[in-house]
């Protein structure tokens, strides 16, 4: 249920908003807060209907907290960083790293799900000829370590993470059964979209795709890759990239033109013999059967590539896999997607589909996904920051999104492809090209972001102990993001690991402090009502008011009939901001069900307190009238409940 919005109010105009500095005084003991006027309502008495119980509120199963964790970075002791360096000099995190300290750690922050990131063996500068790995053609490489999306056998993992690499799929069975033994599920990546050029199972080399392709055919849907006609050789941007390494010379010998090696086309739909640095040019495109220049699809007989793909699900859920972050889905179709998950889940009931993907997300939910990325609520938060975008624009995409698919949007504010929070903020660019600015302003959006529905939430290793992302690595530049093409030791995560402690004892005071932050945060997100059905825009209807500054910004939480409220209150300016926060007649009683006398406390602050602060009692009746009354200090969001 949503709140109605009316298009002819004027809009205020858009201004970048600067990133607040939480100072190292941060501290979860601090639970009370000047409300201003707040003791006014203290003055109404419960009556008799108070002491009759509250129905029980029904939510939702425990949403899905999901810790993205990078095998690469997280267990990676040293911290040398040298730029472009090698695995022997910068090291890398091993499956072994990922202890019973760690998954303790983990799941005492709330996390229910792990996503494994990059640990299928992917195309790599590193040689490991004597276990039958060598190293890749460079030019086909981006980064030494490699990118995690560029993957060389989808039945293998990377003999990187692995204490001894002939040992390196015992390894990650046993890391699975250590997070199945802390009670969590295990998610890792399928990528269906690209593999890399070099693509070549050592485990299961008889499934080897391309193997039957028709080279001569453009696109059959019997092929697994689409191919270029007209003989060519490719000619990989070498003398372009700003990365160089040993033995590049802008050549792939098995796509050199020749008979059976024909070009094929690069991951990004990029049909050229000379892919430029802006795309995939170390992958190249996997063939579903539909022709993405046509539209068409052609899904009788069985594309092969459908086939393919249940063997590589099939085969990871053998291993323990639960479920699966599926690269780029919108780039599949969804008959391939409906197919492929109809099968995983002949296999295992509960078998997890989340689609990283920025189009089309009602026909992946249709198709069976459980959940979808909410890029536009991320865009929208950090687009409000940077000045691109406003208030009023979350207020519609929040309306827009249904009862019932609200629980089925991922929430995130960091993920691999985003630059972190605290990089740099840059004014009037397409959000994904800045940062937020600060860590500070994690806490002011997460509340947002994690708050707004019942569906699940990503965090990202790092996140929530400030990693800013900052310098270049190798491949990867000084671009905010921690990279995904180097090896390398984000620093501010290396700190709270220490040396496999999980203690926080190298962090500073404010990083620690944010860490509990997102920690209690967590805890907030499985509250009954953040896992409820309802939700409610209030921001409209506190604009007809002038107690009811431009600045805040307010959304309801609710359980139909459930007597229960949660309002989510956030200050967009650089000031303290008083005012009172209305409840409109039909969400307070026909839709939320309150009492005629209403209890409001509030129970979570900018510096991350659960501790409960009453602010009195008033009447439902009142509360479209009057409202309560909050004051929030600069750049803050704070939650109260009403019952």
């Amino acid at each position: 249920m949503c709140a109605l919005l009316f298009w002819g109010c004027s809009k205020p105009a858009k201004q970048a908003v600067i990133a607040p500095d939480v100072g190292s005084d941060a501290s979860l003991a601090d639970g009370a807060s000047d409300l201003g006027d707040a003791d006014e309502q203290s003055d109404v008495k419960p009556d008799a209907e108070t002491d009759v119980p509250n129905p029980p509120l029904v939510p939702g199963p425990e949403r899905a907290l999901i810790y993205q964790l990078i095998v690469r970075h997280f267990g990676n002791a040293k911290t040398t960083n040298a730029l472009d360096a090698t695995i022997e000099t910068n090291g890398s995190g091993k499956f072994a790293d990922i202890d019973a300290s760690a998954l303790s750690t983990l799941r005492a922050m709330g996390m229910t799900h792990i996503y494994l990131t990059g640990v299928l063996q992917q195309a790599t500068a590193t040689d490991y000829a004597e276990i039958g790995e060598p190293a890749d053609d460079p030019d086909i490489l981006k980064g030494r370590a490699g990118s995690f999306f560029a993957i060389r056998d989808y039945f293998d993992v990377s003999p990187d993470y692995a204490v001894d690499p002939t040992k390196r799929r015992e390894e990650f069975r046993a890391l699975i059964e250590r997070i199945h033994a802390h009670d969590m599920k295990v998610l890792i990546d399928l990528v269906p979209n690209h593999v890399a050029r070099s693509y070549a199972s050592t485990v299961r080399p008889e499934l080897d795709l391309g193997l039957g392709d028709d080279q001569s055919l453009e696109f059959s849907p019997q092929n697994n890759f689409f191919y270029l006609a007209g003989g060519q050789a490719l000619v990989l941007p070498t003398a372009e990239s700003h990365w160089r390494l040993d033995g590049m010379d802008g050549h792939f010998a098995p796509e050199d033109g020749t008979p059976a090696r024909t070009v094929r086309v690069t991951g990004n739909n990029a049909k050229t013999y000379t892919p430029s640095t802006n795309d995939w040019y170390e992958t190249v495109k996997l063939n579903w059967g539909y022709d993405f220049e046509t539209g068409q699809g052609v899904y009788d007989p069985l594309p092969p590539t459908w086939s393919f793909m249940d063997e590589v699900v099939a085969y990871w859920q053998e291993f323990g896999v639960d479920g699966f972050r599926c690269d780029f889905a919108h780039y599949v179709p969804d008959e391939a997607w409906s197919w492929l998950i109809e099968q995983a889940r002949a296999r295992d009931p509960q078998a997890y589909f989340v689609a990283e993907a920025y189009e089309n997300l009602a026909g992946l939910l249709a198709a069976g996904f459980d959940a979808v990325y909410d890029d536009e609520l991320y865009d929208g938060l950090k687009g409000i920051y940077n000045g691109t975008h406003d208030t009023f624009e979350l207020d519609a995409y929040f309306a827009s999104i249904s009862d019932a698919s609200r629980g089925q949007y991922l929430r995130y504010l960091e993920n691999h492809d985003e630059r972190r929070i605290a990089s740099p903020l840059v004014s009037g660019v397409y959000p994904g090209d800045s940062g937020f600015g600060s860590t500070g302003a994690g806490r002011h959006v997460a509340p947002i972001a994690y708050l707004l529905g019942p569906g699940p939430i990503m965090i990202y290793n790092g996140q929530s102990v400030g990693e800013t992302g900052a310098g270049a690595s190798g491949f990867s530049g000084d671009d905010g993001r921690s990279t995904i093409f180097d090896y390398w030791s984000p620093l501010a995560l290396a700190n709270w690991r220490n040396q496999g402690a999980f203690d926080g004892a190298l962090l500073t005071e404010e990083q620690r402090a944010l860490h509990a932050y997102y920690r209690n945060l967590l805890t907030l997100a499985q509250h009954p009502l953040a896992r409820s059905r309802g939700y409610y825009g209030l921001d409209y209807f506190n604009r007809d008011f002038d107690e009811y500054p431009g600045a805040l910004y307010a959304f309801a939480r609710f359980e139909p009939g459930a007597g229960r409220l949660m309002v989510v209150v956030t200050n967009w300016s650089l000031g303290t901001e008083a005012g009172r926060i209305r409840i409109p007649e039909a969400l307070a009683g026909e839709f939320a069900g309150l009492k005629k006398v209403v209890r409001i406390r509030q129970i979570f602050d900018e510096q991350g307190s659960l501790e409960p602060v009453e602010l009195g009692v008033t009447t439902r009746d009142t509360l479209s009238d009057e409202g309560f009354a909050v004051e929030l200090p600069n750049q803050a969001s704070r939650v109260y409940v009403l019952e």
